[in-house]
């Protein structure tokens, strides 16, 4: 009864770290947007003509509070415990409607079994079980993006796989490497030609992994989103 009330005070606090997370990205993205809107109104005295959009390659790093989903089917309840993480970004624009990036970003990605109550048969005795893992996220996106000055904000929608690997157990199966559905938005802010910041809010759908031996799958989808910021380098 201890573990399990820890457990839940332990996860409300990490829902509470989370969305003053996203609150600390969404701060981070309207001041990026209101300093560019103050350059560009002193700047309407003399109007320049827009520059094309020219071709352009980035890498950024960036820091996240991972905000996972909870899952429930075939008699096993499985909760993923939050944690921070960081992610890589090597992205290229050629235009307001052509980009791609690759991503890659990795968190600790513990998981709590229990039995699911009136669904889950003979492991209805099965004691609660935590399992320490490392999840691995892999991402091929398209980037659509519009130049603002020194504001670029941008929308993000692809395709990728995470990988979910357990420590060694007793408890643990093989890895579980699940096809991923990813899609965001943030704000690019420049600070010069080459170095800026970055804000943004990812949404990564897969279904749950598979890891104890003990608890079968629940076979549904859960989803791991990751409020960041961070810096880039543009060539």
């Amino acid at each position: 009864m201890c573990t399990e009330t820890q457990t839940r005070a332990d996860f409300i606090t990490e829902i509470m770290m989370g969305k003053k997370w996203m609150q600390a990205v969404a701060a981070l993205i309207a001041i990026a947007v209101w300093s560019s809107a103050a350059a560009l109104a002193q700047g309407t005295a003399a109007p320049k003509k827009p520059a094309a959009v020219q071709s352009q390659t980035d890498v950024a790093a960036s820091f996240y509070q991972a905000m996972d989903t909870s899952t429930t089917g075939k008699g096993t309840v499985q909760k993923p415990k939050n944690a921070m993480g960081g992610m890589f970004e090597l992205r290229h624009i050629h235009s307001n409607f052509i980009g791609y990036e690759f991503t890659y970003s990795f968190n600790p990605y513990d998981q709590y079994y229990t039995p699911d109550p009136g669904s889950c048969g003979y492991r209805c005795n099965n004691a609660p079980l935590t399992m320490t893992a490392g999840l691995n996220l892999f991402g091929f996106d398209w980037v659509f993006s519009k130049q603002y000055g020194a504001v670029r904000p941008f929308a993000v929608a692809g395709l990728g796989f995470a990988a979910t690997v357990p420590n060694s157990t007793a408890y643990a199966s093989n890895n579980s490497v699940r096809p991923a559905y990813i899609a965001g938005g943030g704000v690019d802010f420049a600070i010069s030609d080459h170095f800026g910041v970055r804000a943004q809010v990812r949404d990564n759908l897969f279904k749950a992994p598979a890891l104890s031996l003990y608890y079968s799958p629940t076979g549904a989808y859960t989803q791991v989103v990751q409020p960041m910021g961070g810096v880039f380098y543009r060539f």
